[in-house]
């Protein structure tokens, strides 16, 4: 008996020590993780001097509307191409847009992968998983003479209908719906008259949701932040067009204007959105990602 308490004592003990290591690691990938952005916030409080001079610091000054001003002083007098209003609505019509194209086409398409039982499905997942492959620079050259030849180039399209395609959403998607998603409901639905568009509607639809919220935050943000396309399609340059990465980059670019206040500040202006967009979806980050990992 006493043999068997001290085993029980002893495993307790392991579990323990395994807990407190589990939590000292991510407690210093949590720190790891946030100290760049506050650094980034705290800079985008203090002087051009005080950051140039005084280095690294996390305590944030007063000076923030100061650098705001500026910004608004070097757009006012055309210095760069930055207007924080233009750029808010430029990228959220481009994120927006490629957000709800992405989640809903893909998840139409995982949809169809695990529940219809069709001859070539796995082929198709496999030409997916196969197009997920290839990075976008390898095809960046032919899709801009593409557009080109279409005449799309300036346009918003070739940085919108694209998203219906995307082949990493799908393969999440699929995931989940393999570990979460019970095909029953769907026969019942058919049973009862349902029709296939209704059934994924009314059914697929809330029973995805966590999937839906977790690669709309990660579709979001990637489109939001996204500058290599659209520096490709919107030559022009035109200040009513550009993209909030676009005007944020005439700023960090520009030699002349070296005010690292301003900058920090425009790139902190820049991140708002997706950190409000992260804090209202992030509570179904957790058990999207674990659900969507789970092996066939």
């Amino acid at each position: 008996m006493s043999t068997q308490m001290a085993g029980t004592h002893s495993n307790s003990q392991m579990i323990k020590i395994r807990t407190t290591m589990v939590t000292i690691v991510m407690v210093l990938l949590a720190i790891i993780s946030l100290l760049p952005i506050l650094i980034l916030v705290v800079n985008a409080t203090r002087t051009s001097v005080d950051i140039s001079g005084n280095g690294i610091s996390f305590i944030p000054k007063l000076h923030l509307f100061d650098n705001i001003k500026t910004l608004m002083d070097w757009s006012a007098s055309n210095k760069i191409q930055y207007d924080a209003f233009i750029g808010y609505r430029n990228s959220g019509i481009i994120a927006f847009s490629t957000t709800i194209l992405t989640v809903l086409f893909s998840g139409m398409t995982a949809y169809g992968l695990v529940v219809y039982d069709f001859r070539f499905r796995n082929i198709a997942y496999t030409i997916i998983l196969a197009v997920m492959m290839i990075p976008v620079q390898v095809t960046s050259v032919g899709f801009y003479q593409f557009m080109s030849k279409l005449g799309l180039t300036d346009s918003y399209i070739p940085l919108i209908v694209p998203a219906i395609a995307a082949p990493a959403v799908v393969f999440f998607m699929r995931q989940y719906m393999k570990s979460s998603f019970p095909l029953e409901i769907v026969e019942a639905a058919r049973i009862d008259g349902c029709g296939e568009y209704r059934t994924f509607f009314t059914i697929g639809i809330p029973m995805m949701k966590p999937a839906f919220a977790v690669q709309a935050i990660f579709a979001f943000v990637a489109n939001w932040n996204n500058y290599y396309t659209p520096s490709m399609i919107l030559i022009s340059r035109e200040k009513n067009q550009l993209t909030l990465p676009m005007m944020v980059n005439t700023i960090i670019s520009n030699d002349k204007l070296n005010d690292f206040g301003a900058n920090y500040a425009a790139i902190m202006l820049s991140i708002i959105p997706v950190v409000i967009v992260y804090f209202i979806f992030s509570k179904f980050i957790v058990e999207g990602v674990a659900l969507g990992g789970v092996k066939e």
